[in-house]
C-alpha cells in the first residue's frame, strides 16, 4: 500500500490541513492516509493555553471524518514520552506496516530546512519526502533546488505538491480569532471542531452551554455525532421548524430538540449506563434489552443536566424514539421530524410528509403504525410505550 504519513501539532486542525490532505490523496494515489497528532514538538513549544493532548487528538478525529479518503488518526506520538521526533514515528509504522511504501508530508518551512532534522538522512530511508507549496509558481526556484539537494546529500526521494486552494490561515490566527471574534473560526474550522472547541471552552472560548444561544447549540451538537450523521440530526431541525410553524409549537424549542435528539447517539452500552447512574436515571426492562433505544434517555439527561433546556425539550427528547401515550405537541413535531425529514427512505413516507403538515394525529398514528410494523416485520423487539402510543391514537381519532 502507499501510505500518507501527515503529522503536526494541529493546533487546532483547520480546512487548511484537510485541503492538503486531499491534494496529497490525489496527486500521490494514496491507499491510506494517517493522521498523527504531535505530542511534544522538538522545533517549537505549544504555547500557554494549548489543549492537553486527548483534545487535540478528538479535534483530529472529528475533522478527519469529513475527508472522503477514510482517514485513520493514530496517537502514538501522544503515548510516546518526551520530544515527538519524526524517526521514531516512521520506525514504529515501518514495524506496523513492513511491505508498505511511506509518504511524509511537511509544509515549506519544514521542507526547506528538512536537512536540520533530527537524522534526516534515515528519515529519507523510510519514506518518500512530500512538500506541500501554497505558492509553487513563486516558489519554485526554492523548491526545486532543496529537492536537488536533498537527492545529492541525503539520496532523498522527493515529491512536489502544489495545493490547488490556497487556504491562507494559521492555527496561529485561528486561536487568537478563538478568544475573540470567532468570524475566522468559523470561517476556516470544520462546524465539529469548532463546536467540540465551544463545548470543551478551549482557547479562552468560555462559552456557557446551558445558555448557548441556537448557532451554538448548532455546532456544539454536530461535534457529538458521527460524521455521517450530521445531515439526519440538521434535516430533523429543519422539518421540526416547518412543523411548528404550522401547528403553532415554539419554533426555536423544536430546533433546539431536533439538535440533541441523537447527542448520545454514538455512545456504547457502558457510556450510556454511566450517565444514568451518574443522574440516578432509572431504566426499564425493554431500554436495558435493546440497547439502541437508551440514546433517547441518555440524550434528555445531557439536554437537562449539561445544556439547561426546558422541561418540554428534554421530554420531547426522551419519546423521539418509542413515543408515548397522549404526547405533548413538541414530542409530536419531534417524533415525526426524526421519521420524516429529508434524508429518511422509508417506503411511504412521501404520504406521511404530506400528512403531517395535513392532520398532525393522524400523521403520528400512522408513523407509529409503520414503526410497529416495521419491527415486527424484521423479528425486533416493540417497546410497549409504542404500541400504548398507537392504540391511544387509535382510540383517540376513532
Amino acid at each position: 500500500m502507499r501510505i500518507g504519513v501527515y503529522g503536526g501539532t494541529f493546533n487546532p486542525i483547520h480546512i487548511g490541513h484537510l485541503e492538503a490532505a486531499r491534494s496529497a490523496v490525489k496527486k500521490l494515489r494514496l491507499d491510506k492516509l494517517l493522521l498523527i497528532p504531535t505530542g511534544l514538538p522538538p522545533h517549537k513549544k505549544l504555547g500557554a493555553g494549548a489543549p492537553p493532548p486527548e483534545k487535540r487528538l478528538e479535534m483530529t478525529a472529528l475533522a478527519a471524518e469529513t475527508l472522503e479518503c477514510g482517514a485513520e488518526v493514530l496517537d502514538l506520538e501522544l503515548r510516546r514520552e518526551g520530544k515527538s521526533y519524526t524517526l521514531d514515528t516512521l520506525r514504529e509504522l515501518k514495524n506496523r506496516f513492513p511491505k508498505d511504501r511511506f509518504f511524509l508530508m511537511m509544509g515549506t518551512d519544514m521542507f526547506l530546512s528538512f536537512q536540520e532534522w533530527r537524522e534526516p538522512k534515515k528519515i529519507a530511508r523510510l519514506c518518500t519526502l512530500c512538500a506541500f507549496s501554497r505558492d509553487f509558481q513563486n516558489g519554485q526556484d526554492a523548491f526545486s533546488a532543496q529537492k536537488k539537494f536533498l537527492k545529492k546529500s541525503l539520496n532523498a526521494d522527493v515529491e512536489l505538491i502544489s495545493l490547488p486552494q490556497v487556504i491562507e490561515i494559521s492555527s496561529t490566527q485561528l486561536r487568537q480569532d478563538l478568544s475573540e471574534k470567532r468570524e475566522l473560526a468559523k470561517k476556516y474550522l470544520t462546524p465539529a471542531v469548532y463546536g467540540y472547541i465551544l463545548r470543551e471552552g478551549l482557547y479562552g472560548t468560555g462559552a456557557d452551554l446551558r445558555h448557548l444561544p441556537l448557532d451554538g447549540l448548532r455546532y456544539v451538537a454536530q461535534s457529538m455525532l458521527k460524521h455521517s450523521r450530521i445531515p439526519h440530526v440538521l434535516g430533523t431541525e429543519s422539518t421540526a421548524a416547518a412543523l411548528a410553524v404550522r401547528w403553532g409549537a415554539d419554533e426555536t424549542a423544536a430546533r433546539r430538540a431536533a439538535l440533541l435528539h441523537d447527542c448520545t447517539k454514538k455512545f456504547d452500552r457502558e457510556q450510556h449506563l454511566h450517565l444514568c447512574r451518574q443522574y440516578s436515571a432509572a431504566l426499564d426492562a425493554e431500554e436495558l434489552r435493546e440497547g439502541k433505544l437508551l440514546h433517547a434517555l441518555t440524550g434528555s439527561l445531557i439536554a437537562q443536566e449539561v445544556f439547561g433546556e426546558s422541561k418540554e425539550v428534554v421530554e420531547a427528547i426522551r419519546w423521539h424514539t418509542t413515543g408515548k401515550a397522549d404526547m405533548s405537541l413538541l414530542e409530536k413535531i419531534i417524533y415525526l421530524a426524526d421519521y420524516i425529514e429529508p434524508t429518511r427512505s422509508f417506503c411511504g413516507l412521501t404520504g406521511l410528509r404530506r400528512l403531517a403538515f395535513e392532520d398532525l394525529d393522524r400523521a403520528l398514528l400512522l408513523g407509529l403504525t409503520m414503526a410497529v410494523e416495521d419491527l415486527e416485520k424484521n423479528g425486533m423487539t416493540v417497546h410497549s410505550q409504542s404500541v400504548f402510543a398507537r392504540d391511544y391514537l387509535k382510540g383517540k381519532l376513532t
